[in-house]
């Protein structure tokens, strides 16, 4: 199944090819290509620069203050930063401001304004630095022990949270930063306790309090808007699985939401899907990747736990361009579809897979040519695995695109993002950062 592409005609075509070829001149010297390695990606510049501001704060409060007291006080200020950027409502936000910013501003504003997904950089980069804060202060003072347990606790959180090991071990990460976060609070509380009971509390002692409840209340407004609701799976293949909810939900186009079989078992993310026509209710596809999606799909439940509030994902930053192209394999087809009802800005759909009609039901595929009657639908059991990074390279030629969206595995993701912004497209794909 392929569908044609159009090309923009006359002066709006001209327009689109001469912005991206302003955007694309830079990305040909080597400097361009150096700064668009995967290493040097936005994610990691956050990383850098909020662990660089904490240093410069050190110089600046000088050696002689920095007791202590005061190095606490930064911790705790760098711990708010990295719970505050994660939480649900603020992640909406920003993502608001980012997509809002008028489509008259240059596309390298508009590019910059994307990376809004990498603010996961500045969680990253506040822990680390609340972690050593909290280390020099414990080492540096005659700290009690529930301090150096706190410590220790905060420690290895920061190294089961290390890339490679989470990934490999990415259920005993999600564990252990859950229950271990939740113990490091019990403790971060116990020293607060001790501190403003202590005969003379200070200033610094309240503000640390006051910081501490901060986290605390970030932390628990996710699990205080835990629900218990029922579903209805439909086993459209041994694959795949479509789960409709019993009742509709504040989505939003690309809007995702963690579910559980149990509160306190594993959490997985998953795309929302539109609501059928005439039916409010909500829904998502869930795709066999692992041994919690594979039993599910081969034991489905009748209710699950869901926990927060529908949070925006990449595939929203589409709105951000003139004209996107959306690029999925496999189940990634879940988080584009709404954007491709929404229709909020031009676009053109390439989606790679396997079998489609097969694999996910006729009702989702129809679904997507209703939505995008020229989308190309690359068949992987009839034509083999595509020239990707090509195909993409003539979609965006041919309709004028201004940038990519990659909904795709991580390797992929990787390769297609790290191609095609080094010859100046705009690419925007997942992280994997969670």
């Amino acid at each position: 199944m392929q569908g044609g592409t159009a090309v923009p005609a006359g002066a709006a075509a001209e327009e689109l090819s001469a912005e991206r070829d302003s955007v694309r001149s830079a990305p040909r010297r080597r400097v361009r290509r150096y700064l668009k390695h995967p290493r040097l990606r936005p994610y990691h510049r956050l990383v850098a620069l909020v662990v660089l501001v904490n240093m410069v704060v050190a110089l600046l409060v000088g050696p002689a203050r920095l007791t202590a007291a005061v190095m606490s006080t930064l911790a705790l200020a760098n711990l708010v930063a990295a719970v505050v950027i994660r939480q649900q409502d603020i992640v909406n936000a920003l993502f608001r401001l980012a997509t809002g910013v008028p489509k008259a501003w240059p596309l390298s504003w508009r590019w910059a304004a994307a990376k809004v997904y990498h603010l996961g950089g500045i969680h990253v980069g506040a822990a680390i630095s609340a972690t050593c804060w909290l280390t020099a202060a414990t080492v540096l003072s005659a700290a009690p022990a529930v301090s150096w347990a706190l410590t220790a606790v905060v420690i290895a959180l920061c190294v089961s949270a290390a890339p490679g090991l989470r990934e490999r071990r990415h259920d005993w990460f999600e564990n252990s930063h859950r229950f271990g976060g939740w113990i490091a609070l019990a403790l971060l509380s116990a020293v607060q306790v001790a501190n403003l009971t202590g005969p003379d509390p200070g200033r610094l002692a309240w503000v640390q309090a006051g910081l501490t409840g901060v986290v605390i209340a970030v932390v628990a407004l996710p699990w205080l808007r835990l629900r218990r609701v029922g579903v209805a799976v439909e086993r459209v293949s041994a694959h795949a699985a479509i789960v409709t909810f019993d009742r509709a939900l504040k989505i939003f186009p690309g809007s995702w939401m963690p579910v559980a079989r149990h509160p306190l078992g594993q959490w997985h993310s998953f795309a929302h899907l539109p609501p059928l026509p005439g039916d409010a209710r909500s829904r998502m596809v869930v795709s066999r990747a692992g041994d919690w999606t594979g039993d599910f799909i081969d034991d489905p439940p009748t209710r699950l736990w869901i926990r927060g509030i529908p949070t925006a994902g990449v595939a929203g930053v589409g709105s951000s361009f003139r004209h996107v192209v959306y690029l999925a394999t496999g189940s990634g087809i879940g988080p584009i579809l709404p954007h491709l009802i929404a229709r909020r800005t031009p676009l053109r759909l390439i989606w790679i897979t396997r079998a489609p009609r097969a694999t996910y039901g006729d009702q989702l595929v129809d679904e997507v040519l209703a939505a995008e009657p020229g989308a190309v639908i690359w068949d992987t059991t009839v034509r083999g695995k595509p020239d990707t990074i090509a195909l993409v390279r003539e979609t965006v030629a041919a309709c004028g695109a201004e940038a990519v969206i990659c909904i795709s595995n991580k390797p992929l993701t990787v390769e297609i993002v790290t191609a095609l912004e080094r010859s100046g497209i705009p690419v925007c794909g997942a992280l994997w950062d969670s």
